[in-house]
């Protein structure tokens, strides 16, 4: 009977997913396309698994969620993991209005339908809420739709550096 001791074998990280690395890629393209610049703190020259790496252990928060009628988390770097007190296989999947108390989910839903009608938008601020509780407000986010690269529409994508716990 063979034995493998858990401790030698690293769980794969999210970035080196197939699936993941092509959203990454779909993530900072779509920003480039939309905003005109790219991401901040990403290589100027790497390989696609290096930027999705990058991309996942950014400074800054970025997440993204599929284009359902009630989207779900595609997507949530380390540094959003980490605000909204949640591991990876907790995000993906979850729907994206959870991130928003009951109460603020009205004003979140116009704000994606802004961003669905314009294409981005780089003035939200919210109040967001963690898997513990713990109450936030978000700096300038900016919100961006996700192309695929045949055009179609896939979801949507935000990035903020700045919170302020509340």
């Amino acid at each position: 009977m063979l034995h493998h001791d858990k401790g030698s074998v690293s769980p794969m990280q999210p970035w080196q997913n197939e699936s993941i690395i092509q959203l990454s890629q779909i993530i900072i393209q779509s920003f480039h396309e939309r905003l005109g610049n790219p991401l901040s703190n990403l290589p100027d020259s790497a390989t696609q698994q290096q930027l999705a790496q990058a991309l996942y252990e950014a400074p800054y928060v970025v997440l993204a969620h599929d284009g359902a009628a009630d989207p779900c988390f595609t997507y949530a770097n380390l540094a959003a993991q980490r605000l909204w007190e949640l591991e990876w296989d907790e995000f993906i999947g979850m729907p994206s209005r959870y991130s928003a108390e009951p109460d603020l989910r009205e004003v979140r839903a116009a704000m994606l339908e802004r961003v669905q009608r314009d294409g981005y938008i780089d003035d939200y601020r919210g109040i967001r809420i963690s898997k513990t509780g713990r109450r936030f407000e978000l700096g300038k986010t900016i919100v961006w739709n996700l192309q695929v690269p045949t055009g179609d529409y896939c979801g949507q994508a935000a990035t903020f550096s700045e919170w302020t716990p509340l």
